[in-house]
């Protein structure tokens, strides 16, 4: 802890209060916010977790079909059929805000047919194929999103942990240290004082008991 370099007098103190008062509520606003954005972090990643299960298990099935397709298909029939793209695809990317926090949102548009092609020389296990890939892509892509808004709420949870943290362990207790100081230096001077008006009062009534005395003494004389 640090008490800051001030001049020790009341309206220091005054405005010192105000600060702590101010610190205070930011504290608690901040580690609200914290405590919110851990909340939406946590379901984000669980919902993430579950996706990229989803993805993996996906993905398996579709190689596998595809696999199975390479086994039964000339290498040449299916160059030939996958050599020409069918569907075109565009992503839109939009943002929305949670607590301050930018949160993508992927729009995936396609146009087209992924199963444009003559079914005389393919099998149906190529159709498979392509059908359980572009199932994965969309999952991918909501997968994308997903982890996205957990980078982006991770990064916000630390900047909010560390100003929660800047606060509650360096300003506000450099703010109480402070007003402590200040509180002892006026205590301290208001003692001085006091000593003094004391010292100055018994120093006057020394010196006007002196005066009856010589007023005194000159009377009986």
């Amino acid at each position: 802890m640090a008490i800051k370099n001030v001049t020790a007098t009341r309206m220091t103190m005054l405005g010192l209060k105000n600060q702590a008062k101010v610190a205070k509520r930011g504290h608690k606003l901040l580690k609200d916010k914290q405590d919110g954005l851990m909340q939406e972090f946590l379901q984000i990643v669980r919902k993430a977790r579950d996706l990229r299960t989803e993805v993996e298990e996906a993905l398996k099935l579709a190689n596998k079909a595809f696999l199975e397709a390479r086994a039964l298909m000339p290498k040449a029939f299916i160059n030939n059929t996958l050599a020409i793209p069918t569907q075109e695809m565009s992503l839109t990317v939009k943002t929305k805000t949670i607590m301050s926090v930018k949160i993508p949102e992927f729009k995936l548009q396609t146009s087209g047919q992924a199963l444009k092609y003559g079914f005389l020389q393919t099998r149906a296990e190529l159709d498979m194929a392509i059908f359980l890939f572009a199932k994965v892509f969309d999952l991918m892509i909501e997968l994308a999103e997903i982890e996205k808004s957990a980078e982006n709420l991770a990064l916000e949870i630390e900047k909010t942990r560390r100003r929660v943290n800047a606060l509650e362990y360096r300003l506000i207790p450099d703010l109480e240290d402070t007003l402590k100081f200040i509180k002892m230096k006026l205590g301290e001077t208001e003692r001085a004082a006091i000593v003094q008006v004391m010292a100055i009062k018994n120093m006057i009534e020394q010196q006007d008991a002196a005066k009856e005395r010589a007023r005194k003494k000159k009377a009986r004389a």
